[in-house]
């Protein structure tokens, strides 16, 4: 996802019209192609979770790390 503090971007949720999905990772790199979301996706890119947890921009998917989880040091 890119750095809204840099780009200015970052994902606008609508109420009532953005899906609000989480969903519980154990890792801190997350492949998205929306299909959780449902319909046909998008195209799959990767997402890296630097705090706790990061948005995608494509479907607005959040990816929440686990308690405990994400502890690869960036291996």
């Amino acid at each position: 996802m890119r750095d809204p503090l840099m780009t200015g971007y970052g994902p606008k949720f609508v109420e009532g019209l953005t899906p609000d999905q989480r969903v519980e990772v154990q890792s801190r790199k997350v492949a998205c192609d929306g299909e959780a979301a449902g319909a046909l996706g998008h195209p799959r890119i990767w997402l890296h979770i630097d705090d706790h947890e990061v948005t995608c921009p494509y479907c607005s998917i959040t990816y929440v790390l686990a308690e405990g989880a994400g502890e690869d040091h960036g291996h």
